[in-house]
């Protein structure tokens, strides 16, 4: 086991494999004053305002002297400016070598979609029609639906906006956009739409723009002959009335939705979105970097990996503007990276404000440290597309979607644009459930693993004590080939995922 990692040849700092003690020798250093697991030590004398590297790139600027063995953080350490070369297309990898037996046990929708699990959804188009959604599902006779065993359960869709914005405007494209990949997701067998009647995200925005129609030859209920079933609480005689209805609605889509048989399908089919949450000094070096082997792995099959979290790429991105297919998709994710400085600008914050409190416990510093860390996840393979948030994922191989850092928000676009499976990676352990799709935890270090195994499938740490990174990476590849089959993640088990439905509001609240 090696005490403090050095990940590039350009490194001036280390990174603490485990908790170093005051006076311990590692590298040819002595630690001064101690060093925290996931924090950085520096390797040698570095000099007010030079450049700081992890990965062999630069993560910051030195703020004052640090001598040999000191603790590098925010204390010593800030973001500071620099220019990236994005070098587009320099770096376009040679394909993986194919993978061609791998496959999954999944469902085969009428409309060719794969799908990885099987609910029955209520979705919301505003916050005025949230309890109703809620309601129709949680006194829906649970006798009844043990009845459709195939039916993994009744999934209410329900947020906080959907009104107050401008009508057909970016804000209300985006939100109609994300309810109605939820919808056409394939993992929603069946879905009743329930709105109050006067917002301006109205139901019928939804329909005409995205051409909703009911999925899987759903029956409608005898009240809903045309277009998907719909319920509007003004026009149904109230919000008693409209659970009453919407009960009988459900109890009517049942047998249809439940008519379904799990079949071999090619891991070609999987969409897996990749996330990084509650993050440490340890995810860039552990956890991610498997999850990057994990991402080549499906890539080989013909499947598609989904980078987001722009705001986490910021500082990074000229890697993969070098591994994109063309300068057209280089420079796609260049204009999103500009978009963002423009809208942090435009609120008066900065991008490097992201890395959260306990981001900082766990070791890292500033936003380009991060962002280092978190492409690690995206593997090696060329960058082919990049899309924007909740637009449909249509491309095969490493996908980037835009999306924000914030956990739920960026999953939620994923999910809208098709992600069947999500992998989150975690330091400081994040609890989290995406429905209906599964999240497979993976914890970059055994002693978080270890307190939260109840939350976590995979414990990544383990790399930190000697094992390869392929052998890691090759189990979560198989996990999610099991996952995507039937089982049960700990997030599922615990009941997770009701709650984290977050569109990304991006506009005012008028």
């Amino acid at each position: 086991m090696k005490e403090v990692l050095r990940l590039g040849e350009r490194d001036n700092i280390g990174i603490a494999a485990r908790a170093l003690e005051e006076g311990a020798k590692v590298l040819g250093v002595v630690v001064k004053g101690g060093v925290a697991l996931g924090h950085k030590v520096a390797l040698g004398r570095i000099e007010k305002g030079e450049a700081v590297y992890k990965y062999g790139q630069i993560i910051g600027f030195a703020t004052q002297e640090i001598e040999p063995g000191e603790w590098v953080h925010a204390h010593n350490l800030t973001a500071g400016a620099f220019d990236r070369d994005y070098a587009f297309c320099s770096e376009v990898p040679t394909p993986p070598e194919p993978i061609r037996d791998a496959t999954f046990m999944g469902f085969r929708r009428a409309d060719g979609k794969a799908a990885t699990r099987n609910y029955v959804a209520v979705i919301s188009t505003v916050n005025c029609s949230a309890t109703v959604s809620k309601y129709i599902t949680e006194r829906f006779d649970k006798q009844l639906l043990a009845q459709y065993p195939n039916i993994d359960g009744l999934l209410p869709i329900t947020h906080k906006v959907g009104c107050a914005m401008q009508y057909d405007g970016e804000d209300h494209r985006q939100l109609s956009r994300t309810l109605a990949g939820y919808a056409k997701h394939a993992n929603i067998g069946a879905f009743l739409i329930v709105g109050l009647g006067c917002e301006t995200g109205t139901v019928g925005h939804i329909v005409q723009n995205h051409q909703l129609v009911q999925l899987s030859g759903v029956k409608m209920p005898h009240t809903m002959q045309s277009g998907p079933p719909i319920l509007h609480i003004q026009d149904s005689g109230g919000t008693m009335q409209t659970i009453e209805a919407g009960i009988r609605a459900l109890a009517e889509m049942l047998p249809a939705a439940n008519d379904v048989r799990r079949v071999s399908i090619p891991a070609s089919e999987i969409i897996m979105g990749l996330e990084c949450g509650g993050s440490d000094g340890n995810s860039g070096v552990s956890a991610n970097p498997a999850l990057g082997i994990a991402s080549d792995m499906l890539v080989a099959a013909g499947g598609t990996a989904v980078l987001a979290e722009t705001s986490e790429v910021y500082g990074a991105e000229h890697l993969l503007t070098r591994r994109a297919v063309s300068r057209a998709v280089g420079e796609k994710l260049v204009e999103r990276i500009r978009w963002w400085e423009q809208y942090a600008a435009k609120f008066g914050v900065v991008i490097d404000n992201n890395p959260s409190p306990g981001n900082k416990a766990g070791g890292l510093t500033t936003i380009y440290e991060k962002s280092l860390g978190a492409v690690a996840k995206a593997g090696s393979t060329a960058l082919c597309d990049v899309f924007q948030y909740a637009e449909p994922i249509t491309t095969k191989g490493l996908v980037l979607m835009d999306t924000p850092g914030y956990d739920p928000v960026s999953v939620t676009g994923m999910v809208a644009g098709g992600a069947n499976v999500v992998c989150f990676t975690t330091g400081r352990g994040s609890c989290f459930g995406c429905k209906p799709v599964p999240s497979i935890k993976i914890a970059t270090n055994t002693p978080m693993y270890e307190r939260l195994r109840d939350d976590m499938d995979v414990n990544a740490g383990v790399v930190l004590s000697g094992t390869p990174l392929a052998d890691v990476g090759r189990q979560i590849f198989e996990l999610v080939l099991e996952v995507a089959s039937g089982k049960k993640t700990k997030s599922e088990l615990n009941g997770l995922g009701d709650e984290e439905f977050a569109p990304w509001n991006i506009g005012p609240t008028l």
